[in-house]
């Protein structure tokens, strides 16, 4: 299972939410681009970097610290957050970005997301599957839906994507473990990568998503809170 770390960015900095809520952030003194250096350092090898202020507006506007990233670092990087167009998209490419996380655009223009998938390769695209209640959720977690996560993550499985990131984000920034019994689910039912998203906040939880049979895991806030290291990550990357 791969150890992916989060980078969530607001104002070039930092920043950790809880539950998806913007006014519950909280903004972290470190630069985005000596995080990614040190987790370089430590031997971890992928990054999940979500543009929060993009995911808010509909439009990438962090796509420079991306680049600042991939140029100074070896780590590969998936990118998300606000791209709605064929222009935001191959920006993020164009900066570096190793694969490219989509979620409310295949919510809303399921069409434009396969065109894309089909131009770019199933190695190339993610699916995001961000859920509430099991209900998928868009634009950054603020507006809500009737589809259900598994299976809508199902409909794209069957159309050929490989990769989806899942989020609960009741889980969200909690530190209280993942929602390992949906992911359970969802692997016993569709054929895909999954990438864990969410509550992690442990060693042990790292070992049963391993378990579960989930391809990789995302830690946030437990490595900005000191709840896990990267020296301890480094021994199991």
């Amino acid at each position: 299972m791969r150890i992916i770390l989060a980078i969530d960015i607001i104002g070039g900095r930092c920043v950790r939410l809880t539950r998806g809520d913007y006014s519950t952030k909280k903004i972290y003194d470190m630069d985005p681009v000596e995080v990614a250096k040190q987790a370089e350092y430590h031997g971890i090898k992928y990054i999940h970097m979500v543009d929060l202020e993009g995911a808010a507006i509909s439009k990438p506007v962090n796509h420079k610290l991306l680049d600042k990233i991939t140029t100074t670092t070896s780590v590969k990087v998936d990118f998300g957050g606000g791209i709605r167009t064929f222009e935001d998209l191959k920006m993020a490419f164009d900066y570096g970005a190793n694969q490219v996380t989509c979620g409310s655009i295949a919510v809303k223009n399921p069409d434009l997301f396969m065109e894309w998938f089909k131009l770019f390769g199933a190695e190339k695209m993610i699916l995001g599957a961000d859920s509430l209640d099991r209900k998928i959720s868009t634009n950054g977690w603020m507006t809500g839906s009737d589809i259900d996560v598994v299976d809508f993550i199902k409909n794209y499985s069957d159309r050929g994507v490989k990769y989806t990131i899942c989020t609960d984000i009741e889980k969200d920034g909690m530190l209280t473990g993942p929602s390992v019994q949906l992911y359970k689910e969802i692997l016993e039912t569709v054929n895909i990568n999954l990438i864990a998203s969410g509550g992690i906040s442990s060693i042990d939880d790292l070992k049963e998503l391993e378990m579960t049979g989930c391809e990789g895991a995302i830690i946030g806030k437990a490595l900005y809170e000191g709840k896990l290291t990267l020296t301890e990550l480094s021994k199991i990357c």
